[in-house]
């Protein structure tokens, strides 16, 4: 699972934020600042990212977001 992007990365926590299985914070790679969380949302039954207030993200990150989310997903299933 591709977890390190051009700006980004994504930590495993091991603490799941909600019931089920644990999620992901996302990083600057540069800073190390948390830039969000990646959760399993039950009633949607899928993998979301919830971003730190204020944070801006431009096309490629997006992309490096819904690729992860992507990967994610196929873990899940």
């Amino acid at each position: 699972m591709k977890t390190r992007y051009r700006h980004i990365y994504f930590d495993e926590n091991s603490q799941p934020l909600l019931p089920g299985p644990a999620g992901w914070t996302c990083r600057n790679n540069r800073t190390g600042d948390k830039l969000g969380d990646v959760i399993f949302y039950e009633e949607w039954r899928k993998f979301c990212f919830e971003p730190v207030g204020g944070c801006v993200f431009d096309d490629g990150c997006l992309r490096d977001i819904i690729h992860f989310l992507g990967q994610a997903k196929d873990r899940k299933e």
